[in-house]
């Protein structure tokens, strides 16, 4: 066995592997870029080796320095993690000469299934089943629009060597066609270096469902069940789950059995995943095979008992797997809920910053927290904002979707704003807890964003009864501070007014031992916590539920966070709640003149002109965020005023970029 392996990779799944390894008892060794030198994957491996600047391209897309980092420390392997180097045939062979083993498959299957038009001509070949499509290249956007024509709209526009959605566009007609080419192709461009861009059938109401496999260089190979990962906004997985809600065993097996018989033909060995999109007749049909450890391998790991990364190391260690596929049972259900750095509110906009505060949930048995990150540490601009996995068991699927609620109840994070509310709205969703999935579902049931008048509460009436029961102990604590408890303790308010959006709630609140009891209308709230002052996350057993709310102090109140539902509320004596009502609102300024960047990003392409008159929907400048390239048209006519950025800037929220007259 390997004594040291290097991690060529950073935060949460750099992390992962070196918990794995120490398990294994083999030495890490971490490699940073000069943004990561405090990051938590440093601290955790027995050794760290600086391996160039901040951006990815001179730090962790460096092979050749990498690969020194190996020898200075004496690393026999490297495990790549996902993304940046873990899919490039050149690292791979670059390895294989300095005598270092990869910890993954050969370079032929890295080849082979990392472009996707030669990949499905492999699958076609090896009798897996395929979408109907133009599988070489398209030579512009005049044949693209022909080719189209030919498979018959709606197409999805692929960028061979794209990933992660970067370079796919969905067309329904000729104008979009054009116009999502090149999309496409710039993605591809400034993504991967390889403009390429294929053709295939836009399948309607899609899951997308993917198989894990493992092989060994000994000719033996399984599959682990499926991932459910229809739950995708622009392509990009949000929510994952094991089993598929959907699949029935003959499908699951069929499924799997393709997936091995694809992993064979490109002599594939290591923990791989064979993507599929099915329809809602169980037709499956492959989209591609991913050579690497996936993002959401821990739900897999949950409902099968077994270590993915260990497999790995092992496998590349020369033995043979040390399980057949008799031995996979799926037991359970898990789900996995991605907790990025964004802006739910904001059309999910990347957000940059300090985590000022971060409280993860508690780890157990049904718990799972996989994070590169701790209270302090930076989101950087030149990474991907993932701030966490968050993972949870049940033995049902109710059970997971409940223990995820509970622990995304518990997820503290200030700071930066991330997509913990987006997350609970989602599993708490009628549609999504049915199970009737689609990879339309985000856009589907949120077509105009998400807003937090989507989150229907279940008791409305909670949040409020824990916001005054805080509001009273802080009350009374106030009295006591001042010494002025034994005097004016008979004048001690019980009686309050909560207002919520206009809405005023009446509510009294009195002691009992161990928390009190919140009347509002005739029903009781009996409170029961160990909460103390300070604490951001009250947990409490409310008439015999544990519950756990999130209450910030905000402007003159407080900010509650609970199942995905924000609220800003004041708690008030009724004399100040009446006289609340005649207090003057400061109306916001008017910025409806000014094109503002929705994002912090690089203005890569300005539209227009001074003087220039523009229609309702033509595009007014191109804003590249997180290799994405986002479009920002105009909502009516106008006439530009100004210009008042230039291509190449590097904008920040909010930043004005254009104003009309």
């Amino acid at each position: 066995m390997f004594d040291k392996i290097l991690i060529a990779n950073r935060g949460e799944i750099a992390c992962r592997v070196i918990k794995t390894a120490r398990k294994m008892g083999i030495k890490t060794v971490a490699v940073y870029s000069d943004a990561d030198e405090s990051a938590l994957h440093v601290r955790m491996a027995d050794e760290a080796v600086h391996i160039g600047a901040s951006a990815s391209a001179e730090s962790y897309l460096r092979g050749e320095r990498i690969i020194e980092a190996c020898k200075e420390t004496g690393a026999q392997a490297v495990h790549p993690g996902y993304g940046f180097l873990s899919e490039n045939a050149d690292f791979c062979e670059a390895l294989d000469k300095a005598s270092l083993t990869f910890i993954g498959p050969g370079v032929k299957a890295i080849t082979s299934m990392g472009d996707k038009i030669t990949s499905k001509r492999i699958a076609d070949e090896a009798g897996v089943n395929t979408i109907p499509g133009y599988t070489d290249v398209i030579d512009g956007p005049d044949q693209a629009v022909e080719i189209a024509r030919d498979i018959g709209y709606p197409v999805m526009l692929k960028a061979s060597a794209g990933g992660g959605g970067k370079g796919m566009r969905v067309v329904y007609d000729d104008d979009e066609c054009r116009d999502g080419f090149e999309r496409a192709a710039n993605e591809a461009r400034s993504s991967f270096g390889d403009d390429r861009v294929f053709a295939e059938k836009f399948i309607e109401e899609p899951r997308h469902i993917e198989i894990q496999v493992l092989a060994d260089t000994h000719g033996n190979a399984v599959y682990l069940g499926e991932r459910e990962c229809s739950i995708q906004r622009r392509h990009q997985k949000v929510i994952e789950e094991a089993p598929s809600p959907f699949l029935d065993e003959a499908t699951r097996k069929a499924m799997g059995e393709q997936a091995i018989a694809l992993a064979r033909a490109v002599d594939y060995c290591s923990a791989g995943t064979v993507e599929f999109i099915v329809d809602a007749d169980r037709n499956f049909y492959f989209l591609e095979m991913n050579t690497r450890l996936q993002v959401e391998h821990p739900i897999t790991e949950l409902v099968t008992n077994q270590d993915l990364v260990e497999h790995m190391i092992r496998v590349a260690n020369g033995e043979e797997l040390s399980i057949t596929q008799d031995d996979i049972k799926l037991t359970g259900w898990a789900l996995e809920a991605r907790v990025y750095a964004e802006d739910p509110f904001r059309n999910f906009l990347p957000s940059i910053g300090r985590l000022v505060h971060y409280e993860a949930p508690e780890e157990t048995d049904t718990v799972r927290v996989d994070t590169g990150i701790e209270e302090g540490s930076e989101v950087s601009m030149f990474y991907d904002p993932m701030i966490a996995k968050l993972v949870t068991y049940g033995h049902t699927r109710e059970d997971a979707i409940d223990n995820m609620a509970d622990a995304l109840d518990a997820y503290y994070i200030r700071g930066v704003s991330h997509n913990i509310s987006f997350l609970n709205a989602l599993i708490m969703h009628p549609r999504f807890r049915e199970g009737r999935l689609t990879t339309n579902f985000i856009a589907e049931e949120y077509p105009d964003g998400f807003h937090a008048a989507d989150v229907p509460h279940s008791d409305p009436a909670l949040p409020f009864a824990i916001a005054a029961m805080v509001h009273t102990a802080e009350n009374r604590r106030a009295h006591e501070i001042s010494g002025q408890t034994r005097r004016f303790e008979p004048k001690l308010n019980s009686d309050w007014v909560v207002i919520s959006g206009g809405e005023r709630y009446p509510v009294t609140v009195n002691p009992v031992e161990h928390g009190c009891e919140v009347t509002h209308d005739d029903h009781i709230y009996r409170i029961k916590t160990d909460w103390k002052f300070g604490e951001r996350v009250v947990h409490a057993e409310v008439n015999g539920q544990d519950v756990s709310i999130q209450l910030d102090p905000h402007k003159a109140g407080y900010k509650v966070f609970h199942r995905g539902a924000e609220q800003e509320l004041q708690v008030l004596t009724p004399t100040a709640a009446a006289l609340s009502e005649h207090m003057i609102e400061k109306v916001p300024p008017d910025l409806s003149k000014f094109l503002l960047s929705p994002m912090p990003g690089l203005l890569v392409r300005m539209s227009v002109f001074e003087g220039e008159e523009v229609k309702a929907g033509e595009e007014l400048a191109v804003v590249e965020a997180m290799k994405m390239e986002n479009s920002l048209r105009a909502e009516e006519d106008v006439v530009i005023a100004k210009v008042l950025a230039e291509e190449g800037d590097s904008l920040v929220v909010d930043q004005p970029i254009l104003e009309f007259e």
